[in-house]
């Protein structure tokens, strides 16, 4: 029973507008938390905002946050001070923005890796660190999540960039965990594996693109990573991020949870 859980929480999301940001937000505003929605296009943020909305009583639970650039630290601070007016000091935050464009390694030059590594990694230490003084004030509620892959925990071809840039966010929520353990803060990392988001569907293209399957196969060789045969739900990884911020979660720190279906089981 999750209703009323995080009653009185501030939480920020990155990358709120869909997959698995989406459900996260929806998770966390069901479970009683204000939740600030940060990204950078308006309309998907503002659909969520009014779903979390519809039916609330009591006062706003939702709040859009367009233009939070993640590489920006300029838009970082000034979305942070909206949803501090808003909802007051952050008590969760929610790393959940990210890209994943594909190239062989050979072809991956050093504007690709470095636009990745941006999103995907130097983007979580900035929201991350203009959070974190009201984590620390907050003490003991206080929780970080980075909704990293599995590919931060093995390799995959043809997307190097993206491998570093998650191997390099579990390993900083891992650094962190340790360096404020007696703050009473938590840092953990979500690894799902293929989950049905658009930004699969952007991967299943590119599949299609290079080898000439069709969406159906590519989107089948994509499934045969999950031994349960099937993509991840972005609910799944919502649940296990609900997990992580609630009470009861409080030793659970400096982990990284894989959501695969069994996919890292095999090593």
């Amino acid at each position: 029973m999750t209703a009323g859980m995080l009653d009185g929480r501030h939480a920020l999301v990155t990358g709120a507008g869909s997959g698995i940001g989406r459900a996260v937000a929806l998770a966390l505003a069901a479970a009683g938390a204000r939740v600030s929605l940060a990204g950078r296009r308006p309309e998907p943020l503002r659909e969520v905002a009014e779903q979390i909305g519809a039916g609330q009583t009591g006062g706003a639970r939702a709040l859009a946050l367009p233009g939070f650039d993640v590489t920006d630290r300029a838009a970082i601070d000034g979305g942070l001070a909206d949803a501090r007016a808003a909802f007051g000091p952050l008590d969760i935050l929610v790393n959940n923005a990210g890209e994943a464009p594909s190239a062989p390694f050979e072809a991956t030059d050093a504007a690709l890796w470095a636009h990745v590594l941006a999103v995907d990694l130097t983007g979580v230490f900035q929201v991350t660190q203009a959070v974190l003084p009201d984590l620390k004030a907050r003490g003991a509620g206080g929780r970080v999540v980075t909704v990293a892959s599995t590919a931060g925990l093995a390799g995959y071809p043809y997307v190097s960039a993206y491998c570093a840039a998650k191997h390099g966010a579990v390993g900083l929520m891992r650094a962190l965990a340790v360096e404020f353990a007696r703050s009473g803060v938590t840092f953990n990392a979500v690894c799902p594996g293929f989950t049905d988001t658009p930004l699969l569907d952007g991967a299943i293209r590119t599949i299609t693109a290079k080898t000439g399957r069709t969406a159906e196969q590519a989107a089948a060789s994509l499934t045969r990573a999950n031994p349960q045969g099937r993509l991840i739900r972005p609910e799944e990884v919502a649940a296990t991020v609900l997990w992580l911020v609630s009470p009861g979660a409080a030793s659970i720190n400096g982990q990284a949870v894989a959501v695969d279906g069994g996919e890292m089981a095999g090593g």
